[in-house]
């Protein structure tokens, strides 16, 4: 309409270009607005139209100030409405361009404040987790009845080592396996307990995503010995003797 400077005009065009929604809702405005000076519209007096004509084709004789009176109704009669016409227009303009970057500036800051909440819980959740290995780990290793039997590493891997935890008064066994090499792809360690002379499965050792905790195990009573072999992956019914990495006689 003709009542912003070039700046304001140039930044509501940038944001009119940066927000298609905006220019939608302005396209609607400016039709509410049209409609509203419609509805509103007031039809003249007869007395206009004579006086247009006399100011087109003025009458001999006719005196200046009747002409000068005629221009200042008209000019009074349509100026404020205009011009309060123009300032409602700006004012929802403003109002609406200042809410759509309000809303878009708080959108992305409560998106990224979730995100942040959701790392921040996912940390507490792992943190939490940790905690309850450790006290559980703990638990076993301080268990008055934990007979603590260590597994040394055979030629295939010298430097391997393991730990059992036998319960006495129950049988339970528990291993730690936090010193075991790592494991190659498509393989699993696998615990064997000799009973009267015969290999014992003591099921599978969990070392998914590289985590080594303490861990129940197969109960087996009576045992000779110990052996943790290199299967594969989901285990073998019978130990691969070459894969033997870790021994030990009760």
């Amino acid at each position: 309409m003709g009542i912003s400077s070039s700046e304001e005009t140039q930044i509501v065009n940038e944001h009119l270009n940066q927000f298609p929604e905006l220019k939608e809702e302005l396209k609607k405005i400016e039709i509410s607005l049209e409609n509203y000076a419609l509805s509103n519209a007031v039809k003249p007096s007869s007395s206009v139209k004579q006086n247009l004509i006399n100011q087109v084709f003025p009458q001999s004789g006719k005196k200046e100030s009747e002409e000068a009176h005629v221009v200042s109704i008209n000019t009074n009669t349509k100026k404020p409405f205009s011009l309060f016409y123009k300032a409602i227009a700006a004012a929802v303009f403003i109002l609406l361009i200042g809410s759509m970057i309000l809303n878009y500036t708080y959108f992305n800051k409560y998106h990224a404040t979730q995100n942040q909440l959701d790392v921040a819980q996912q940390k507490l959740d792992e943190q939490e987790s940790a905690n309850q290995a450790m006290s559980h780990d703990l638990n076993v290793v301080t268990d008055k009845y934990a007979m603590p039997v260590v597994l040394n590493g055979t030629p295939h891997a010298p430097d391997a080592l393991a730990k059992i935890f036998w319960m006495k008064n129950s049988g339970q066994v528990y291993i730690d396996p936090s010193n075991l090499p790592a494991v190659p792809a498509g393989k699993q360690y696998q615990l064997w307990g000799i009973v009267d002379g015969k290999p014992v499965s003591g099921g599978m050792i969990q070392t998914s995503k590289g985590i080594y905790q303490i861990q129940k195990m197969k109960s087996f009573g009576k045992v000779d010995a110990f052996a943790i072999t290199l299967e594969k992956e989901g285990g073998s019914p019978t130990p691969t003797m070459d894969e033997m990495i870790v021994s030990a006689k009760m």
